[in-house]
C-alpha cells in the first residue's frame, strides 16, 4: 500500500471537492439520469496525475457513462483549473476509474443472506 503525503491528501481532497461540484452540475449531460459520485481522488507523488474513482448507480451501463466522462476529461480539467487556479500552480491530468466497492459490498451482503 502506497503511503500518501499530507500534501497529496490535501490536493486530492481539494480536487475531489471541486470536481464533485462540476460533475453534479453537469450530471444530466454526463450521467444520463444515473447517480454519479466521486468517491476518492488519489494524487501521484509528483502531483502530475489525479486518479478519480467514480461510483455510478445503477451500475448497469456504468462503462458507457465512464467512457463519456473520459471523453470530457480535458474540458473538466480546464474548468477545474479555473476554479483552483489560486490554490494549485499545476492542475494534474485526470484519470477516471470505476469504483466498484459498493457492488462488492452488495454482493457480499447477498451472499451472507
Amino acid at each position: 500500500m502506497e503511503q500518501y503525503s499530507t500534501r497529496q491528501n490535501k490536493i486530492g481532497r481539494l480536487i475531489q471537492k471541486e470536481l464533485s461540484e462540476l460533475l453534479r452540475r453537469d450530471t444530466q449531460v454526463l450521467a444520463k439520469g444515473r447517480i454519479l459520485s466521486l468517491t476518492t481522488v488519489r494524487v501521484t507523488r509528483d502531483i502530475s496525475i489525479a486518479r478519480c474513482y467514480l461510483s455510478i448507480f445503477p451500475s448497469a451501463g456504468a462503462e458507457v457513462v465512464l467512457a463519456d466522462i473520459k471523453l470530457q476529461k480535458s474540458k473538466l480539467r480546464g474548468e477545474l483549473g479555473n476554479i483552483v487556479r489560486f490554490q494549485l500552480r499545476h492542475v494534474p491530468e485526470l484519470e477516471f476509474y470505476l469504483d466498484d466497492s459498493l457492488d462488492y459490498i452488495e454482493k457480499i451482503d447477498n451472499l451472507l443472506k
